[in-house]
């Protein structure tokens, strides 16, 4: 794999890290604004809506520069408001500085997919891709706690220090380490809204959005999950997201091999083994050791879904990629938000905190049904211009048998 990939996971290890980090900051950030832990939640909800909104018109603005250039564009954008977090007076501040760092967030990762997919041979697209995304799921199990312990102890505005400075290796990285790949000629911004015209891409994006969201309903309740359902201290959450990180890594890892051999089996595997997993955690949230051993595997086949559904967005918008796979990254943070609310509102009627794992699984399994669906499609759309092409064969070949007719008796004649 090229070295310009590690500097690619540089920078999303700096992205992971301040998306998740504030989770665990939100009462140290609350007392010293004096504000409210819901006011304070702005912050993440702020956060993904920036990511869902910055992903399109971000990259968008890019289209007149190269990948190179826009990537580290975007790490400086994201440098400055992790510096403005850290320094902000009060809370508007902090939740704009949290704003402008998510802006850089979905068009980095969705930029950063095609070029990590153009470094590489076409059978080690999904790999390469994976590689990149390993920057963020190693911040889950290194970055988020280790941020969240030196905030706790030296306080919040080192943690977002330290973050700006992970930006600035990241920027550091990408300047030496990236080639300056030149724009793809001939590509406008309306062939790059084309795509969404493609079933094909919409189909991939839903899947993105349920599939993911699935990992996420669970997830978010975690907390409250495992220290009244599962008998856990409060102090041990944080162990318990760490196992979820690893499982992520490891997920992203074998999902980003095995897709390039066989893309949509891999997600029909990781599909319905998610639904299945996050259906037995209404079981094994009770017991504590079944409960770490089910965390990890959510983490594991959540994130083993990642480098298929970004290659197939990839392989579906080809010729003007760049747009649809940074929208793709705003599909998985709308994922997460649609889950987080299902999955309150199933605690807020009163069926229990295992409930969110019901919402998880019914929707992994909606997103192995849209699987099964995208490649029926594809088969019948191949099936159509093989039999397409064998008319247009045979017509041309009957018109080329006509017109020798002639010659021939001409000739005789």
């Amino acid at each position: 794999m090229p070295l310009a990939l590690l500097a690619l996971a540089i920078g999303a290890f700096g992205i992971g890290t301040t998306e998740f980090v504030i989770m665990g900051l939100l009462p140290d950030v609350a007392g010293d604004f004096g504000v409210s832990i819901p006011t304070a939640g702005f912050l993440v909800t702020g956060y993904a809506l920036g990511v869902m909104f910055g992903a399109p018109l971000m990259t968008v603005l890019g289209t007149k520069v190269t990948r190179k250039r826009m990537l580290m564009l975007l790490m400086g954008l994201f440098i400055v408001g992790n510096l403005l977090s850290a320094v902000a007076p009060n809370f508007t501040v902090m939740l704009m500085g949290r704003v402008v760092a998510s802006l850089a967030h979905g068009a980095f990762f969705g930029i950063g997919a095609v070029v990590a997919a153009d470094l590489v041979a076409p059978d080690k697209k999904a790999g390469a891709i994976s590689m990149m995304f390993t920057g963020l799921t190693v911040a889950n199990v290194v970055g988020v706690p280790l941020g969240t312990l030196i905030g706790q102890s030296a306080g919040w505005r080192v943690t977002f220090t330290i973050v700006a400075a992970l930006g600035v290796l990241g920027l550091a990285g990408i300047a030496k380490l990236v080639p300056d790949m030149p724009k793809a000629e001939g590509v406008r911004l309306r062939h790059e809204l084309a795509a969404f015209k493609n079933v094909q891409v919409l189909l991939a994006m839903a899947m993105t959005v349920l599939g993911f969201g699935g990992v996420f309903a669970a997830i978010t309740y975690i907390a409250p999950m495992m220290t009244n359902v599962g008998g856990f201290a409060d102090g041990s959450v944080t162990w318990l997201l760490v196992l979820f990180g690893l499982g992520m890594v490891g997920g992203n890892l074998v999902g980003g091999k095995f897709a390039d051999r066989a893309l949509m089996p891999m997600l029909y595997v990781s599909l319905g083994a998610l639904a299945v997993v996050l259906a037995l955690f209404t079981v094994t949230a009770h017991n504590k050791i079944a409960a770490a051993v089910t965390i990890a595997l959510i983490g594991a086949l959540g994130f083993a879904t990642v480098p298929p559904l970004q290659k197939r967005v990839l392989d579906q918008a080809h010729g003007a990629p760049t747009l649809a796979s940074a929208v793709n990254i705003g599909a998985f943070n709308l994922g997460n938000a649609l889950s987080a609310w299902l999955g309150g509102l199933v605690i807020a009627a009163g069926l229990g905190y295992t409930a969110p794992n019901w919402v998880g699984a019914i929707l992994a399994a909606a997103a192995l049904v849209l699987a099964v669906l995208s490649a029926a499609l594809e088969r019948r759309s191949d099936a159509a211009n093989t039999a397409d092409g064998l008319i247009a064969t045979e017509i041309g070949a009957g018109a080329a048998s006509t017109e020798s007719g002639p010659q021939k008796a001409a000739v005789h004649h």
